[in-house]
């Protein structure tokens, strides 16, 4: 099943199940109120959801026409917000970007952070920039959403947990990442609100593309109305969101509602590193990925970071071209001020 939060005036929205070509919803909030309060009792739940869903399907049910616009990110805020950086391409890049090699220890266990999460930005919500020297990018990645997840949980455990999956834009500030990092205590401003994919969907939505802890399809990331990147998020992902899941709950257990997150998507090409789109490759997730190529390849970046009215859209189809999440599509704005 497809679910989504619509805007109702309220801080976490209203609960529908949206129908699988994302044209129409209905309203499931006589079941349960909010995505939170469903995960919360999803065993006794989630039945009746997915009975709703199938009634939907076959016109059973009343439903109303699913407006993208009009949906917040799946869950408007959550009890946390933990983002891995998997894929090891990304890390290589990155690496380079900051003049240092990959750390040992990533190919042994996962890296993550922990981002906010009490504010997420809806899919199709501007993205606000004050300062455009803070170099904003967008990263492209899948997230799952999970239910309880006890301390100490094995991998396998931690899958068999995972009750969403969904797309994220992971907002980064570069340029005061680098500022913050060098303190050595992590990232807090140069990671604003993300935001998440109209829909979340059970993995069952997924078919063969779900192995259990990955999502073997491409990712789809236009900039400006151009193609980006369709990195194949299979492809490449050291750890799968078990493993993940499971790191994140070695010392402490793991609320219903907590939202994990892939890293950016990122492949290999046969060259290393990968070619842009444009030149035949499969691109980047983000833009710091092909500033580094630029850099490798000729000495000095050319592309540039966001600034106000750059759009950035992410989404992934199905092997028949059908749009399976909706698409996260935001424009660069600067923030009213008063």
């Amino acid at each position: 099943m497809k679910l989504a939060s619509l805007r109702n005036g309220r801080r976490d929205g209203r609960l529908v199940v949206v129908s699988r070509d994302l044209t129409r919803c209905t309203d499931a909030s006589y079941l349960v109120p909010t995505l939170q309060a469903a995960l919360d009792d999803w065993r006794r739940i989630a039945p009746h959801l997915s009975a709703l869903a199938e009634s939907l399907e076959h016109g059973a049910v009343p439903s109303e026409r699913f407006h993208e616009h009009d949906a917040l990110s799946p869950l408007p805020r959550a009890y946390q917000w933990a983002d891995a950086s998997s894929f090891l391409n990304h890390v290589e890049l990155v690496n380079k970007a900051r003049g240092r090699d990959v750390p040992e220890s990533f190919k042994t266990e996962p890296m993550i952070y922990q981002g906010g999460s009490d504010a997420f930005l809806a899919p199709r919500e501007a993205m606000p920039l004050a300062d455009e020297s803070w170099g904003l990018d967008f990263e492209g990645e899948i997230a799952v959403i999970v239910d309880d997840v006890p301390i100490g949980a094995s991998a396998e455990t931690a899958r068999e947990a995972i009750r969403l999956v969904m797309l994220v834009n992971d907002v980064s500030l570069r340029y005061m990442a680098a500022s913050e990092l060098a303190k050595g205590f992590g990232f807090y401003q140069a990671k604003p609100s993300s935001a998440f994919s109209p829909v979340a969907v059970t993995p069952d939505e997924l078919g063969e593309a779900w192995d259990g802890g990955k999502v073997h399809l491409p990712l789809k990331v236009d900039l400006n109305g151009k193609p980006f990147g369709r990195a194949n998020a299979g492809i490449g992902m050291l750890f799968d969101f078990g493993e993940i899941i499971a790191h994140a709950a070695k010392t402490r257990p793991v609320a219903a509602g907590s939202i994990f997150g892939s890293g950016t998507v990122s492949n290999k090409g046969d060259d290393g590193s990968g070619k842009p789109v444009e030149d035949g490759g499969v691109g980047y997730s983000c833009i710091l990925e092909q500033r580094t190529v630029e850099k490798i390849l000729s000495g000095g970046s050319k592309t540039s970071f966001m600034k106000v009215g750059d759009t950035v859209r992410i989404e992934m189809k199905d092997a028949k071209g059908h749009s399976i999440f909706g698409a996260i599509e935001q424009t660069v704005e600067a923030p009213q001020t008063n």
